[in-house]
């Protein structure tokens, strides 16, 4: 069992009325521009169930902008966030939608970078602050913030894992979990791979060199 930190007893540090709709909010967006790898020029976000019911009057929206800009949940520009994001470049258009079957602070969002890369993210604020990363370009994942992680694009073939875990091991990075998913047998996998140690560049440049790798990114610890 891991052990409880100060954010698992008291609940952030934050400004805002709600943890879940506000510091919640923010952690979610950070967390969907590390997993895009990139920071958003334009952004269509859906808002979901309580989301979409209640977020305005709790600060969903100014979060869910914030976290797009790399703020934490204590940063005291929140109330000016609109105009932070204007002199960023970042325009962001909100819509109500209902993500089917999913916990009622769940937000979508579709992300396009200044260079027209597109991602699609999906997650939910859970409670207390905590957030979970649920998708990412149609792939499953289960990403929290609580751990430092690699997501590793790779082919589906015998010993690209074990080439993987033996380059994170030379480095002597310990894996906390790992979660791996396929679209279809012999094609494109993903690695999820949560750390407990920070991985730099050298060892993102490590993996890209092997033959069934695709693509890393890296999503440091909230």
């Amino acid at each position: 069992m891991e052990p409880l930190d100060l954010f698992d007893i008291i609940g952030p540090v934050m400004v805002g009325p709600s943890s879940s709709h506000t510091a919640g909010a923010i952690r979610l967006g950070r967390l969907a521009r590390a997993a895009a790898g990139f920071a958003p020029a334009e952004a269509t976000i859906l808002l979901h169930g309580s989301f979409a019911e209640t977020g305005r009057g709790h600060g969903t929206d100014r979060g869910l902008v914030a976290g797009l800009l790399g703020w934490a949940p204590d940063d005291a520009r929140l109330p000016q966030v609109a105009a932070c994001a204007a002199e960023a470049g970042l325009k962001v258009e909100f819509v109500r939608a209902d993500l089917g079957r999913v916990h009622p602070n769940t937000a979508r969002f579709l992300l396009v970078s200044a260079e027209g890369q597109r991602v699609e993210a999906q997650g939910s604020s859970t409670g207390g602050g905590a957030v979970v990363l649920t998708e990412l370009n149609g792939w499953p994942v289960e990403l929290s913030g609580l751990y430092h992680t690699l997501l590793v694009s790779h082919r589906d073939r015998p010993g690209a894992l074990a080439g993987i875990t033996g380059r994170l091991a030379a480095f002597g990075l310990n894996i906390a979990t790992m979660r791996v998913a396929r679209r279809s047998r012999g094609g494109e996998a993903m690695a999820m791979l949560e750390l407990d140690q920070p991985p730099d560049d050298r060892v993102r440049a490590e993996l890209e060199i092997l033959t069934e790798v695709l693509w890393t990114r890296r999503v440091d610890r909230l």
